[in-house]
């Protein structure tokens, strides 16, 4: 497996190459990388060798455009999504167009996958729902498979995947305990150098309105980090959906922290120190094309219904990449318009709220 990881110096270099997009705010500052605003994120298509070189031709013009953050699942497309992007970047390296140090690999586990579930003695309610786990021992299972898929020695972010899963039908106490001991194995994945940091990506974990169920509660999660690690910890990330068919990641103030008035999320996120990653950026392609004339006035500078979701995506506070599902050439030309214009204004991004 290739060795190294992503880095300070690795990730600026690559941004100073693509000078007229930092000059527009196209990279980010996140756990001290430089990180395209834009990711690729690889959730869709068929477990079959024509999605798979689909998904290789993708990143690699990708990477040669501008994009240096690439998002995977190990139960994505079931395995295949995790090989196909790390073929084509240990291929980038291999031609010497690339160094390990100059991107960010991320990736996921929770959900049991097809040829990728461990022989591990499970007891009652490990697996939730014959689906869900997040037994410690399963975790550095599942991150040792991922390298492998990708064949990178240390990935350099892993979520656990949406761990709301199983907070269904468990007591609140329960559950946090759990997370509580799958951080614990994520704090030392990286002191083994498998991992840099790790994270949460969920669908709706952060997006209840229902007080009776909060799902997740970033504060909480926060206070277990920093009971195992200090202010250390490596919990740095989170990953949800917020595009716009689905605002509630800045509009909908469902996050508390003791007495005081409840915040978005992504207000939430900014307060506490932690990276934002929005997915579904383009609602699976439903906002690539229909959207409303008036959207053309607000995001003037896009050139398509396409680079105007994803404008909206990453201009939101706090948010460092958004991620868009691409496996065709065309797309990733189209979605990278977004380097020639620079993200909304705060104040003009506030107004549309």
């Amino acid at each position: 497996m290739i060795l190294s990881h992503a880095t300070a110096a690795g990730t600026s270099d690559f941004a100073n190459r693509f000078p007229a997009a930092s000059g527009h705010g196209f990279f980010r500052e996140a756990n001290g990388w430089r990180i395209s605003s834009l990711g690729l994120g690889s959730y869709l298509g068929g477990a079959d060798e024509e999605t798979d070189l689909a998904y290789f031709a993708a990143a690699i013009d990708a990477f040669r455009g501008g994009i240096n953050f690439y998002d995977a699942a190990i139960n994505y497309r079931d395995q295949h999504s995790e090989r196909s992007i790390g073929s084509a970047l240990r291929k980038l390296i291999r031609d010497r167009e690339a160094r390990r140090e100059e991107f960010v690999v991320c990736s996921k586990a929770g959900f049991l996958t097809p040829g990728a579930v461990p022989d591990l003695d499970m007891a009652d309610g490990d697996v939730i729902r014959g689906i869900h786990c997040m037994r410690a021992d399963f975790l550095a299972d599942q991150l040792r498979r991922s390298r492998e898929n990708f064949g990178f020695e240390c990935l350099d972010i892993y979520y656990l995947h949406n761990p709301k899963t199983q907070l269904a039908g468990m007591e609140r106490g329960t559950f946090l305990n759990r997370m509580r001991h799958a951080f614990e194995a994520m704090e030392l994945c990286v002191a083994k150098g498998w991992l840099q940091a790790y994270g949460v990506a969920t669908w709706d974990g952060f997006r209840r309105r229902d007080e009776a169920d909060p799902g997740l509660q970033l504060a909480e999660l926060v206070g277990i980090a920093r009971e195992l690690a200090g202010e250390s910890h490596h919990f740095r990330f989170i990953q949800l959906p917020y595009n716009l068919g689905m605002v509630e990641a800045c509009a909908l103030p469902n996050q508390r922290d003791g007495s005081g008035p409840a915040h978005s999320i992504l207000e939430a996120a900014g307060e506490a120190g932690i990276h934002v990653v929005t997915s579904a950026s383009l609602l699976q392609s439903r906002l690539a094309q229909g959207l409303p004339e008036q959207s053309k006035r607000i995001f003037h500078d896009a050139k398509s219904d396409a680079q105007r979701a994803i404008q909206f995506a990453r201009s939101g506070p706090s948010v460092v990449s958004s991620l868009v599902g691409m496996k065709r050439r065309e797309h990733v030309a189209e979605n990278l318009g977004v380097t020639r214009f620079a993200p909304m204004a705060a104040d003009l991004y506030r107004r549309l709220f």
